[in-house]
């Protein structure tokens, strides 16, 4: 159906949420603010960090932002890699889509190195294409940038190209992209949010995702 298919991450592939927790508690009364409810941190899941700092405290002041990045660092980055699992699924599906012959890619505003880490260590680290994180792009979801690097670096069109994701961002990062786009709903966006955006398919979970590409 598709000569290439990527991935948001986070809430979609795979599940870091409780080292994410961490790292906002950490970053938070580091900086002097509360701790924050486990389902409030969930909610900003996908987000760029900065903006997810923002959107929590109101504070926009860029150092504040820098210093919340580096505070989450110290507290999550090493349990990420250790501990986040993947969704039921995951493995087949992306093993599926390469059996195919469909390259695969991730697109995400996690940190490509903590993503690439945990890919090797589920013994997917040969799967993927590319890995495109959050230093590597200048602008974030919902601007396309990394999804047309992507597509430039797999050499396919976006006619080709199937993006997945879990929140409106990604969404709106595909209809921007000009690619096709599924939600999955692993994270904690309804489905009824994505009715504003062009949306191929809907799948509750990896193993239909995985069955309405027909694998």
């Amino acid at each position: 159906m598709f000569k290439a298919v990527c991935f948001d991450f986070d809430y979609t592939l795979g599940d870091s949420t409780d080292s994410i927790v961490a790292g906002f508690t950490h970053g938070l009364t580091g900086l002097g603010w509360p701790a924050p409810e486990r389902e409030t941190v969930r909610g900003t899941i996908g987000y760029l960090l900065e903006d997810a700092y923002t959107m929590l405290t109101g504070d926009a002041d860029p150092v504040r932002r820098a210093q919340f990045r580096l505070l989450f660092s110290e507290a999550a980055v090493e349990r990420q890699r250790k501990e986040t699992t993947l969704f039921p699924g995951a493995s087949e599906l992306l093993r599926g889509l390469k059996a195919r012959g469909v390259k695969t890619a991730i697109v995400s505003t996690k940190r490509a190195d903590t993503i690439q880490i945990v890919m090797e260590n589920h013994g997917l680290g040969d799967i993927l294409e590319l890995v495109i994180g959050s230093a590597d792009v200048k602008r974030h979801k919902p601007d396309p940038e990394g999804l047309l690097a992507a597509m430039d670096r797999l050499e396919v069109s976006p006619e080709e190209t199937l993006f997945c994701g879990d929140t409106v961002l990604d969404a709106g990062a595909a209809q921007n992209a000009g690619c096709h786009f599924t939600a999955v709903l692993n994270g904690t966006t309804p489905a009824g949010d994505f009715v504003p955006f062009p949306v191929d398919h809907i799948s509750p979970d990896l193993w239909d995702l995985a069955k309405w590409l027909g694998l």
